[in-house]
Formats: C-alpha cells, structure tokens, sequence
C-alpha cells in the first residue's frame, strides 16, 4: 500500500506539473484579451484542454494516494512537482535548462528520498475526532491569517511573497488533511456520506484559499521567494498534521540527522531551481 501510494503521489504531482506546462504554453500563445474572452480563446486550443486534464487528473491522483497512504508520507512527495514542471515545460517551451538546474533537480530527488527513508512515515488512519481537528483548524487558519496580515504590512516584495507563500503553502497542507478524511468516508461509507461530510466541503474551501493566496504570493514578489516557502512549507506542515491529525508516525532520533540533510538538499534544489527561471535558454539559440 505503501508503494502504491508513493507511485499514484508522483503521478500526481508529474500530472500537476505537465497541466502547468501546457495551461502555459496555450496562455503564451494567446496575444490579448481578458476574463471570458481569454478563456475561450484559451478553449479552442488542445494545449489548454491537455493541461485541464493534467491537473483534473492530478486532484484525482492526490486522492486515491492519501486513500492509499499516510498524509505524512503522500505530501511531502509533492515537492517533485516543480523540478517535474521544469523538466516538461522546459522543452515544451523550447527552452534549455543550465547546467545548474539539472544539479538542483538531483538535490531535490535526493533530498526527498533521503527525508522519507529516513523518517519512515506510518499511519492508516482516515478519520479524526473533532477534539483534534478544532485546534489543528484554528492553527491553521490563523496562521494563513497572519501571514495575510504580515505581508500587507511590509513594504518588501521579498517579505511580502514569502509570507503569502508560507500561507498558501498552510493552505495546501489542510487541504490535504481535509481531502484525506473526506476520501476516506467515500471509501468506507460511500458517496452520500462524502457529500454530507463537512470535511468536503472544507477542502474545497481551503483549496480555492489556498490557490487565490498562491496567486498573490507570484505577483507580490520574486518566485525565488515564494517557491522555496511553499514547497517546504507544504511538505512540513503535511508532516505536522499527519502525526497531530491522524496519529501517523515518523521515526526520531538519530534519525533526524539524515532527515534534515535531505531537507537541506531540498531547500537548496528549489531555490536553485527557481533562480534557474529566468535564465532558460532558447533551444534554437
């Protein structure tokens, strides 16, 4: 089970990440226009259409992993995402990744194979008494808004992308805390109890936070600032609620050393990775 839900979380996040690519290749090729217009000028085009599908394709990934799965473990495998968004949307765009960006795509794997055999997340828990997701609720919430708060009273670009990254990177987290529950009452009580679970409709309220708080993250600053803040922050929050949430468990001792190695390699992989950006090199060139 542990390895199916490995397999279906790299999926989803090569899915996402294939989805990205070709929304921004049909987006790229779109000369004008806003709101609907662009939206069906963006219709006509199978780029678009590939990329709706890649990420429809990984929400339903995502699902069938934390079905799968502990949170713990599923999560943090989402990292992978962006170097696999570089390595689809790279020659997509007929573009060349430096010599530099394939260094930071090895730290990331490595890293995070390094943090989750080091670590060992276990858990089979789907379900959680209200007595532990009240607090786990408020904790995040509120941190999502003082995060909000921080970054519209400072003046820094980098602070202010960096604190809206930490909040969508929380908003991710809860998101698949909620969307593990709300898939396990689909699992083991059927569809009318997934609809009338409120963790349902949870998820997808935290979820549509968490993209709107993504979105100003990027226009509030450098992506080198809110790239690194939530891909950590996604996969350490996620470990967090996996072990407060559903009781999973992730190995300690001397442990640690190994898991915070890999989480130094993952750091420095995407904040290399995001640096490499705005340097791609035209193939034709």
């Amino acid at each position: 089970m542990l390895v199916l839900a490995v397999l279906l979380a790299v999926l989803g996040a090569a899915s996402n990440a294939a989805g990205t690519a070709f929304q921004r290749k049909a987006a790229s090729s779109v000369s004008s226009g806003g709101g609907w217009r662009l939206l069906r000028e963006l219709a006509r085009k199978p780029a678009w259409l590939l990329g709706i599908a890649g990420v429809t394709g990984a929400a339903l990934f995502q699902a069938l992993a934390l079905a799968n799965g502990p949170l713990a473990l599923v999560q943090p495998v989402f990292v992978l995402e962006l170097p696999f968004a570089l390595l689809i949307g790279v020659p997509l765009l007929h573009r060349r990744l430096p010599r530099e960006g394939w260094w930071a795509v090895a730290a990331v794997v490595v890293g995070l194979v390094a943090v989750l055999g080091a670590a060992a997340p276990s858990g089979a828990r789907t379900d959680a008494s209200m007595a532990r997701w009240i607090p786990v609720l408020a904790g995040c919430l509120g941190a999502m808004a003082l995060a909000v708060v921080a970054s519209r009273a400072s003046r820094s670009r980098l602070v202010r992308a960096t604190a809206l990254g930490g909040a969508a990177a929380v908003g991710n987290a809860l998101t698949a805390a909620l969307l593990k529950s709300a898939t396990g009452t689909l699992a083991d009580e059927g569809l009318t109890a997934f609809l009338t679970t409120w963790q349902t409709y949870g998820f997808a309220l935290t979820g549509i936070a968490a993209v709107l708080l993504l979105e100003n993250a990027l226009q509030a600053g450098p992506l080198a600032a809110s790239q690194p803040a939530l891909t950590i922050g996604d996969a350490s929050v996620s470990l967090l609620l996996g072990v407060v949430v559903y009781e999973e468990s992730v190995r300690g001792g001397w442990w640690v050393v190994p898991e915070l190695v890999g989480v130094a390699l993952i750091a420095w992989g995407v904040r290399e990775l995001t640096r490499a950006v705005p340097h791609l090199r035209d193939l034709t060139g």
